[in-house]
């Protein structure tokens, strides 16, 4: 069974940074794209990053461009989103979810995770 954990969420200051791991289970997480997402109360979810089967390329929003890393480790299954100079703002559950290439168009995604919440506060 086809399956993804999001793991790493917390309560952090704002301007701290966070690491948040997506762990497959279940099948080869190198044959898939990955995508980082996150649905705020009241709002819709949003796509944040994404990264390609073999890590080769990335996008993210611009609303954590120059502020976050995306990347991968084939050998573990596991894919990672970090964000740096965390605000207010990027209090949401994070997904992720697997599909065939990398985007941010959410409806490209047949596969998610159960997400993880993250909570900027002071």
């Amino acid at each position: 069974q086809l399956q993804l954990v999001e793991s790493g969420g917390g309560l952090v200051q704002p301007g701290g940074s966070l690491r948040l791991s997506c762990a497959a289970s279940g099948f080869t997480l190198d044959n898939y794209g990955i995508g980082w997402f996150r649905q705020a109360p009241g709002k819709e979810r949003e796509g944040v990053s994404c990264i390609t089967r073999n890590g080769g390329s990335t996008n993210y929003a611009d609303s954590v461009k120059g502020r976050s890393i995306v990347s991968r480790d084939n050998a573990k299954n596991t894919a990672y989103l970090q964000i740096n100079s965390l605000k207010p703002e990027d209090t949401a559950i994070y997904y992720c979810a697997a599909g065939t290439y990398c985007s941010l168009d959410r409806t490209h995604f047949r596969s998610w995770g159960q997400g993880t919440q993250v909570t900027v506060s002071s």
